[in-house]
């Protein structure tokens, strides 16, 4: 038998991908017709949420959503703000949370978690054919005070950046320098220089580049890395930064 949900706690993931070129986020769609006229009433999107249940925590809950949708059983994810606000729903929330004929309070916490994923490993099949992938800066129209949760979760990604080598979590195990450097473009919002990036790069002990060359890129293939994390943690001794 499922648990009961707590009315007025629930999560909300920001499911982040990298396609080489841009960071994109996972939304849902949601759309709600009207059942006399078949009208469409609300037509949105929206992050991969749902309320905690009894007997879970906040984090149980965040692992239980994305497995849900994902498929994934191990999933980086981190914690980063707690949505508080008095007018998180809009009238069209309103309806649209009277629709589901559910025990859901008028006033909602929402916990916000970012998860890392290898997007070209997420195949989303047909249980889940309303989840697309947007690119951050290119949103469609979002339910609720989502747009506020990304633009909160793509802060903390930022900071995290800078502290941990979590971006490689965005990643193919192996990869090229000219993929890292576009990575962290895509999630700074900044360019970087490429010969700065790449002095940087080669310095890191965790960052190992393999006797292989890129395939099917043309006359230079570039060299291939990957990353240690066993070497990262026993070398560690101050903050990564590339930009």
């Amino acid at each position: 038998m499922e648990r009961k949900i707590i009315p007025n706690v629930s999560v909300d993931c920001l499911v982040f991908g990298f396609d080489f070129d841009r960071l994109h986020v996972l939304l849902n769609k949601r759309e709600l017709r009207s059942k006399e006229t078949g009208a469409v009433l609300i037509s949105d999107y929206t992050l991969a949420g749902h309320h905690v249940r009894e007997g879970e925590n906040a984090d149980e809950a965040a692992y239980r959503i994305l497995k849900r949708i994902t498929g994934f059983e191990n999933i980086y994810l981190e914690q980063f703000y707690c949505f508080s606000n008095t007018d998180r729903f809009q009238e069209k929330d309103k309806l649209w949370i009277k629709s589901l004929n559910m025990d859901i309070a008028d006033h909602v916490f929402s916990i916000g978690y970012f998860a890392l994923v290898d997007k070209r490993e997420l195949q989303l099949d047909e249980e889940h054919q309303n989840a697309c992938w947007f690119p951050v800066d290119d949103l469609p129209e979002l339910g609720f005070d989502h747009a506020k949760i990304i633009e909160k979760g793509i802060e903390s990604l930022r900071r995290k950046f800078k502290e941990e080598p979590i971006g490689f979590e965005l990643l193919p195990e192996k990869f090229t320098l000219t993929q890292l450097q576009k990575l962290y473009e895509a999630v700074s919002g900044k360019e970087i220089d490429r010969r700065n990036f790449r002095k940087k790069v080669i310095q890191f002990p965790h960052i190992i580049p393999l006797n292989e060359k890129q395939t099917g890129m043309g006359t230079k293939p570039a060299q291939v890395y990957i990353f240690s994390r066993d070497v990262y943690d026993r070398t560690r001794k101050e903050k990564m930064i590339f930009a």
